[in-house]
């Protein structure tokens, strides 16, 4: 299994949103964002396998012209073969997403850690300085090319290692803060995907009022409870902390993919780590909380904010898929959304987060 996932290509429905990669955002000014040449043409259907190779020779890495795109949509990933030497990893970043000062702060947060001999993959420094390079209206990196497979999470000794690693990367994010990336928030994740998809009209007709109801009873209730936990620390954190990120070699796990890194609670780099029933939930929970506070203290009250950073990530998702509509890939990969069906499934899902949010949280005793 090569390096970069940069998966919501991991997903294949909305009932599996835990394990996609579903917070971008449209932030920053927009005076250092790189625009497509031409705006009447989707700026990935300019990405072509030249266009590729020639960037990539560019930085002055001369292929072979073997070119595998790898799973990704958000971005685009490609591994590319080298002359006499081993392939690489090449990112190309979505253009207007982030700005040239949010993506090199990702890039310099994962050098830290990667210092620090915390097991992540940087971006390569090709010539010595630059870890972004530009070419033809596009701003790319270059990663290592990392083997591995995908964590087996079932196996408790292997959430004890996770725990552990995920505090390590806390113990570095508490120690100073971001200037450029986004925060974790209701506004962004809920309240504007709530707009976006009524304002362009994407729910059914039959489905809007029930949409609209239930989407504001939730908000409120998720800003009741992020409210009654303000004192929560908001640190530096990877984001997007979900199994298809996860690179499992040497007995350790290798995160990958540090494009939705943010500031906000620890326990979003834990949450998306529990599955099944509740009983099985609480389980995971004790083993990756003992690895954890080996090097980090884990904050109980944080466990209070679980079902409603699920319920942001559920209402992000569907606004993801209805803002990246026009990249002629999703269409193609996701043909179940925007659907009659799908609709009605996602507002079922809400309702059931509703109850969520009424359950006791987790416990660690």
């Amino acid at each position: 299994m090569p390096y970069q996932h940069d998966t919501p290509s991991d997903d294949e429905s909305s009932g599996n949103i835990a394990n996609g990669n579903v917070m971008p955002a449209d932030n920053g000014s927009d005076a250092d964002k790189v625009a497509p040449p031409d705006s009447s043409v989707h700026p990935y259907q300019r990405l072509s396998p030249d266009r590729v190779l020639d960037a990539m020779e560019s930085v002055g890495i001369h292929c072979d012209a073997r070119i595998l795109a790898l799973n990704s949509y958000e971005n685009r990933v490609y591994q590319v073969g080298v002359e006499d030497d081993v392939p690489v990893i090449v990112k190309f970043y979505r253009p207007e997403r982030w700005t040239r000062a949010q993506i090199l702060e990702e890039h310099a947060f994962a050098e830290e850690l990667a210092g620090l001999e915390i097991p992540v993959v940087p971006p390569r420094r090709l010539n010595g300085v630059d870890t972004l390079y530009e070419f033809d209206g596009f701003s790319f990196s270059v990663f290592e090319r990392l083997a591995g497979r995908a964590p087996d999470l079932d196996n408790l000794d292997n959430l004890l290692v996770m725990g552990r690693f995920i505090a390590r990367v806390h113990a570095v994010g508490q120690t100073q803060s971001f200037a450029h990336r986004v925060n974790l928030s209701v506004e962004r994740l809920a309240i504007e995907s709530r707009q976006y998809l009524l304002e362009k009209q994407f729910i059914p007709l039959s489905l809007v009022p029930a949409y609209e109801s239930l989407s504001k009873d939730l908000i409120d209730k998720i800003q009741s409870i992020f409210g009654r936990n303000s004192e929560v620390a908001q640190i530096r954190i990877h984001g997007d902390c979900h199994p298809g990120n996860v690179l499992w070699r040497d007995d350790a796990p290798n995160f990958v993919d540090f494009d939705d890194t943010m500031t906000g609670p620890a326990i979003q780099d834990i949450w998306m780590m529990l599955s099944g029933e509740r009983d099985q939930k609480q389980g995971q929970l004790l083993e990756i909380v003992e690895g954890y506070n080996e090097f980090y203290d884990f904050n109980v009250k944080e466990l209070d904010l679980i079902e409603a950073l699920r319920t942001l990530r559920i209402m992000h998702y569907s606004a993801w898929l209805a803002r990246r509509w026009e990249d002629p890939a999703f269409p193609k990969c996701f043909p179940w959304f925007n659907t009659e069906r799908y609709w009605a499934e996602h507002i079922l899902e809400l309702r059931e987060q509703m109850a969520a949010l009424d359950e006791p949280p987790l416990r660690l005793f």
